[in-house]
């Protein structure tokens, strides 16, 4: 027997059933997102379908046009065709990345999608990492201090935040700072060229949509925080660390807060596609131009292929991150890493 082999019959069998393990995980996960994904396409088309209004008559609501021609238009659109049809055109054209073309804005709708997707993505990244920081800092602290007034104060502010509405904290926003802020949009036509002048310029408009992003979802991250360093706290690997004389800080640190991370950053992710999704109240309200306020846009036509298309997408990001938290848990737990 070649020694090749005798080392493969000598090796772990843990070692070999743990690969085998991932490789059936990651190609369940793969395909439960799959699924997921072809399901996300079919209620898409058929949800928005669903919506009262006319696209055709939206779009000719302030000419006169004969029935012919309201007839031509329907006919370009491809609204005249039976529903089964629409929809296998509608599948097909995205296997094909044809997204379609946008009614009311007569573009491509990957060029649309894609055009506004950074500006979506400044938003909810600037928004996702101020709010993990600063859900961290405050959960660890309010835990550690259980039963203070720090705690109480803090708990009781993220509780409050986490209920709002995120329009109508940001419609509050807008009042309360009338006139410290730009009210919407992205960047002011008078700004000066150059690099810095309209950097500093767009972080000014941001502000606002920011903060209200902000100050809904670090919320729950603190209380996530909060909740799993609390059960942290009198396990018996702190009271050893104790024991051997480490500071208290010193204990928190290096041991209770790395064991208590593990729920916040896969929630991290999970979260994040949500809040990609959640994002429609906040660009409308403050009119940042990203993928929330053109499906507001698009919703007022109704503009079919545009709300497919966004639709998919925004749920699409919410899948993937799903997968990514998924896989991400297996990878920091060895716990779920051995099941």
């Amino acid at each position: 027997m070649s020694q090749a082999l005798q080392e493969a019959e000598l090796a772990d069998p843990d070692e070999r059933r743990g690969g085998t393990g991932w490789g059936r995980f990651l190609l369940g996960r793969l395909g439960g997102a799959a699924a997921s994904l072809l399901l996300v396409i079919a209620l898409g088309f058929l949800l928005f379908r669903m919506i009262p209004g006319d696209p055709v008559a939206t779009l000719t609501k302030d000419r006169a046009n004969s029935p012919e021609q309201m007839a031509a238009l329907r006919e370009r659109l491809g609204l005249d065709k039976p529903l089964i049809q629409q929809f296998l055109d509608y599948v097909f054209g995205i296997f094909r990345g044809d997204l379609g073309v946008s009614y009311g804005f007569n573009r491509p709708v990957a060029d649309l999608i894609a055009e506004r997707f950074w500006p979506t993505l400044l938003l909810v990244g600037t928004a996702t990492v101020l709010a993990v920081a600063l859900g961290l800092w405050l959960g660890v602290r309010a835990a550690w201090r259980r039963g203070s007034a720090f705690d109480r104060t803090h708990t009781g502010i993220a509780l409050t935040l986490w209920s709002v509405p995120q329009f109508w904290l940001g419609l509050l926003l807008l009042i309360a700072t009338h006139g410290l802020f730009p009210s919407g949009g992205m960047r002011s036509p008078d700004t000066p060229p150059g690099f810095f002048p309209q950097l500093g310029d767009i972080a000014y408009h941001l502000v606002l949509p920011c903060v209200t992003l902000l100050a809904v979802i670090y919320a729950q991250y603190m209380l996530v925080m909060r909740s799993s360093l609390l059960g942290e706290m009198d396990a018996e690997y702190l009271v050893t660390a104790r024991a051997k004389g480490l500071r208290e800080d010193m204990v928190r640190r290096r041991h209770a807060v790395p064991n208590a991370l593990l729920p916040t950053v896969t929630l991290v992710f999970l979260q994040f596609g949500l809040v990609v999704s959640g994002t429609v109240t906040v660009e409308t309200v403050f009119s940042w131009p990203g993928l929330g306020l053109l499906t507001y846009e698009a919703l007022r036509v109704p503009d079919l292929p545009l709300l497919q298309g966004v639709f998919v997408v925004l749920a699409g990001s919410v899948i993937v991150m799903n997968l990514i938290a998924e896989v991400l848990y297996r990878v920091l737990d060895p716990r779920v890493r051995a099941q």
